[in-house]
């Protein structure tokens, strides 16, 4: 089961605020409150479940009392004045469907070249787009650092991304940030050096060593895979 508290709206005087300075902490308060009386309560052991969260959102792991474990958690969230957040609570079989949580999809996939199933981590789709956005913020035309200075920035960026994202099936999502950066690299460097063409030969040496352009296909092959 994966769900999530409800925060308030501009327009509400109730809740915490998206996006405000305290509503981190807020929202620990209050799924301290929960946890507290989740294991007062004996829950983990009743609904053979365990939960896992960050903030105000988390996910409880249950055996085949995942229902029961909703339905206490509605009424607990009540009591404490909470409400959760429908649009992304639901009751999903981890071991036929996916979900996303904390910027992982976790579920069933499979092995390359038809091979057997398994449960497993990749990082989310809307992760892979959001750190391509950062990129092409970064490489944006406007951009006129010196381009040691901006690979090391992107060099961080794509480091700090990699050390994050360095847990289960790693090579789909790296392989398209990969391609999205040698891309952008190119065009980047294309037009600040006025090339007539998209000058792959001539920008080339950027992704071929130190120093250069962190390739994250490269960092995947020290970091583990790991099926659950």
């Amino acid at each position: 089961m994966r769900t999530c508290l409800v925060r308030r709206g501009k327009g509400s005087k109730r809740g915490t605020p998206q996006g405000g300075v305290v509503s981190p902490l807020l929202a620990n308060l209050y799924m301290n409150r929960f946890l507290k009386h989740w294991r007062q309560s004996g829950c983990g052991e009743a609904f053979r479940a365990h939960i896992i969260s960050y903030a105000d959102d988390f996910v409880i792991l249950s055996r085949r009392s995942a229902a029961e474990a909703l339905t206490w958690t509605r009424a607990t969230m009540t009591k404490l004045g909470l409400t959760l957040n429908e649009a992304k609570t639901s009751l999903k079989n981890a071991r036929q469907e996916s979900f996303d949580f904390l910027g992982y999809t976790l579920g069933p996939r499979r092995f390359p070249n038809g091979g057997r199933w398994y449960l497993g981590a990749i990082p989310s789709k809307k992760s892979v787009q959001r750190i391509k956005r950062k990129v092409s913020d970064l490489l944006r035309p406007g951009n006129k650092g010196a381009w040691p200075e901006v690979r090391a920035s992107l060099n961080r960026l794509l480091g700090g991304w990699a050390a994050y994202f360095s847990y289960g099936s790693l090579a789909p999502a790296y392989q398209a940030v990969d391609r999205h950066v040698f891309d952008r690299v190119l065009a980047f460097l294309r037009r600040r050096h006025h090339a007539p063409s998209r000058g792959i030969r001539r920008f080339a040496h950027e992704f071929e060593g130190q120093p250069g352009v962190l390739v994250l296909n490269r960092v995947r092959k020290t970091s583990p895979t790991c099926a659950l």
